[in-house]
């Protein structure tokens, strides 16, 4: 059934966030900082792992960074694109919305978890290439895998950051629903290279949520998001 992996990590992140939800109102103002820090560290660690891997290649003369320019260019012009069109005020706009909807007007960090949230689970190459299986191939495992990835990391979040993060579940229906639906269009363009240079770039993006997390709001991530696209296509 295509979409099912989708639909499956929509539901973990809801139960994720549940759970972490009636843990947070267990837990110390003490206890809720010293988890938002290690999952920070651990959002950091993912980040840095993944952007390695893509990085650094064994040679004949030792270890060598590749992929360097374009790094650079996706996330400069990246960075150029998003704050044109200025994506993280959308997607704020989008939370302050939902923010009402659900009656959490009182829930002063709500729009940040949604944030927050929305792009760890979204980022990443597991997203693009789990919905792409997922529809064409009806191999779900990516997703299912992302579910269980996802569901830990929302959890703690929701515990510390509050019911905002549950709703990253609508962010990831939408992203990887879409996904999922034009697979066909999509899938030509998903080369092996296009693939490596998502994940080095999204594990980038990735390792800048996890400064977020750790340090307080000091990098746009959302506005970042077009050096995906400039990753995808840059030339081989």
């Amino acid at each position: 059934m295509p979409g099912l992996g989708t639909i499956v990590n929509v539901c973990g992140i809801v139960v994720g966030g549940l759970i972490g939800l009636g843990c947070g109102r267990l837990l110390t103002k003490r206890l809720q900082d010293t988890l938002m820090m290690a999952a920070a560290v651990a959002v950091i660690f993912i980040g840095i792992g993944g952007t390695l891997r893509q990085m650094l290649h064994l040679t004949p003369n030792g270890l060598e960074a590749t992929g360097t320019m374009m790094m650079i260019a996706s996330l400069s012009g990246g960075a150029l694109i998003g704050e044109l069109i200025n994506l993280e005020d959308h997607l704020a706009s989008f939370g302050e919305w939902l923010k009402k909807k659900s009656g959490s007007s009182g829930d002063s960090s709500f729009v940040e978890g949604f944030v927050t949230a929305s792009l760890t689970v979204c980022i990443g190459a597991m997203a693009v290439i789990g919905s792409i299986t997922d529809s064409l191939q009806g191999d779900h495992a990516i997703l299912f895998a992302k579910t269980v990835l996802d569901l830990i990391i929302v959890m703690i979040m929701t515990a510390t950051l509050g019911r905002g993060c549950i709703f990253s579940a609508i962010s990831v229906g939408i992203f990887q629903g879409s996904i999922t639906l034009f697979a066909r269009l999509i899938a030509p363009w998903m080369t092996e290279p296009a693939l490596a240079n998502l994940s080095y770039v999204g594990n980038i993006l990735i390792f800048c949520v996890g400064i977020n997390l750790l340090f307080g709001y000091r990098i746009r991530v959302a506005n970042l998001l077009p050096s995906l696209l400039i990753a995808i296509f840059w030339p081989v």
